[in-house]
């Protein structure tokens, strides 16, 4: 009867979750990323066999812890680009402060594993590294801050980035990890930048880190050392630098051969923050370009959609991931190409690492939830209206 008077409403059609994930995804951005995952094993089947061999282990036996790490990224992954903005934002609120809290027990109960710096937790089965975990986190959670800042009754939204960004700056070079914090802060003055903060605070902001370099350089025999061994002219052929710059010197264009290469046998890190030495030596520059092409795709192409956004936190957001995850890659590229000081920073995707992997998966699920395409006005097409009205 009820019907008949005010008619039945009509059923809401319900897109079925993975039909409508796979149609709103970034393809291209997706297999840039597995097309990386893929060039990391099959770098990491040659880079490792040599380390196993050193340790007395089964000659793949890292490549199949690769395997099952790879595949935990690309889970984390999937189950996070599920996710909306919304989801993201509070995943990356819990995640930051339970990274930072890590970051924070670090000295008690943290390891260096004999490399100079208290960076990792010592699992028995493996290691944890906390800041590469807090890198996508603090991302996100920066983001929030600043774009609620921007409400009329929101909270001093750049003021609390700042001074949570300062804190884990502080939390790193104690580790020391120069590497991570000069990253992190790269990042976060993008994202500052891009929601409108004067310059002269920028600029105050770049001083201070530039300060603190140097305040690093006289104190921290470590810091110090690594920046001689970049500034100085000749390089020692017997040190992980001079292997590197020998085997991309040796690749050429189309490399050795697979399983011709020498560095692997001489780097102790080939299979980590050398791989790219490996990709050069054996597979030359053709390898190689097609790697930087792919850091590039995921780059560009991400933030092409982003530009399309036009919710705040998810602009700044993305963009935070994105540049933070290329920079990366960048500077650890330019470590082995001795055109950047020794950082100790894994290539994302590729370096061999339980933690960089999984926190990688994490970082670009978040960046494809932010990117996928959503029933929402274009921000160009918000300011074409405005502008015509």
């Amino acid at each position: 009867m009820t019907e008949m008077v005010y008619g039945s409403a009509p059923a809401r059609v319900v897109e079925p979750v993975l039909p409508k994930w796979w149609r709103t995804i970034d393809k291209v951005t997706l297999t840039a990323v597995l097309l990386l995952m893929a060039v990391g094993l099959l770098l990491g089947l040659a880079a490792s066999p040599p380390l196993a061999s050193r340790n007395g282990l089964p000659p793949f036996f890292y490549v199949q812890r690769q395997i099952v790490f790879g595949l935990m990224g690309i889970i984390a992954m999937f189950a996070v680009s599920l996710c909306s903005p919304d989801r993201v934002r509070r995943i990356g609120t819990v995640g930051f402060f339970l990274s930072l809290l890590a970051l924070m027990l670090l000295p008690f109960f943290g390891t260096d594993f004999g490399k100079g710096a208290t960076r990792w937790f010592s699992l028995g089965f493996g290691s944890f590294q906390p800041s590469e975990f807090l890198k996508p986190m603090l991302a996100v959670f920066a983001a929030w801050l600043l774009a609620a800042g921007q409400d009329q009754s929101g909270p001093p939204g750049k003021a609390l980035s700042l001074g949570f960004t300062l804190l884990v700056l502080g939390l790193l070079v104690m580790q020391p990890d120069f590497g991570q914090a000069a990253l992190i802060a790269a990042g976060w003055m993008i994202m500052y930048f891009l929601a409108g903060a004067p310059m002269f605070l920028l600029v105050g902001f770049a001083g201070l880190v530039l300060v603190g370099a140097y305040g690093a350089y006289h104190s921290s025999e470590h810091f110090a050392r690594r920046i001689d061994g970049f500034l100085t002219a000749e390089i020692d052929p017997r040190t992980q630098m001079g292997f590197a710059q020998n085997a991309i010197s040796e690749g050429g264009f189309f490399g050795v051969g697979v399983g011709e290469g020498r560095v692997k046998w001489l780097l102790p890190d080939a299979h980590t923050d050398f791989i790219i030495a490996v990709a050069a030596e054996e597979y030359g520059l053709v390898l190689v370009l097609f790697i930087i092409g792919l850091y590039a795709t995921i780059l560009i192409r991400s933030l092409f959609r982003l530009m399309r956004e036009r919710d705040t936190f998810t602009r700044l957001a993305g963009t935070g991931i994105v540049v933070v995850f290329s920079m990366q890659a960048m500077i650890n590229m330019g470590v082995a190409a001795r055109l950047l000081p020794s950082k100790g920073m894994t290539l994302p995707f590729v370096s061999y690492g339980g933690s960089s992997l999984l926190a990688t998966g994490i970082a670009i699920g978040m960046l494809l939830a932010l990117t996928r395409t959503r029933p929402q006005g274009e921000i160009g097409e918000i300011l074409s209206r405005r502008a015509q009205g």
